[in-house]
């Protein structure tokens, strides 16, 4: 028979579940970037408008599409901009979500690359 100490079962446990929550870990954390504006909304946005974008106002600006915005009970369109680029990073698009509770909209965001 072989004895094991209280002590010796709580930290093989512990052990166990820190494995368990590295496992777990990339999962958890897939989404860290999303980041909702308001409530969830029933109404589904409307398709997206086409943008004349013109020519960028300094060498590599980056185009920022225009989305839909719930505003009031409505939704209001936000014209897309040139933005200066940021080194090392690109931009990840605002989108809207449907969800069980509604349209969310997940707001666009610079992510590394």
């Amino acid at each position: 028979m072989i004895k094991t100490s209280p002590g010796f079962l709580l930290r093989s446990g512990c052990a166990a579940l820190a494995l368990a929550a590295g496992f777990a870990s990339p999962m958890a954390f897939a989404h860290r970037h999303v980041h909702y504006l308001g409530q969830a909304v029933i109404v589904e946005p409307p398709p997206p408008r086409v943008e004349v974008m013109g020519d960028p106002p300094h060498r590599g600006y980056v185009f920022v599409n225009g989305y839909w915005r719930w505003v009031d009970g409505r939704h209001v369109w936000v014209p897309g901009h040139w933005t200066a680029p940021r080194r090392g990073y690109y931009w990840h698009p605002h989108i809207w979500v449907h969800e069980r509770h509604g349209w969310r909209l997940r707001e666009g965001y610079w992510a590394r690359r």
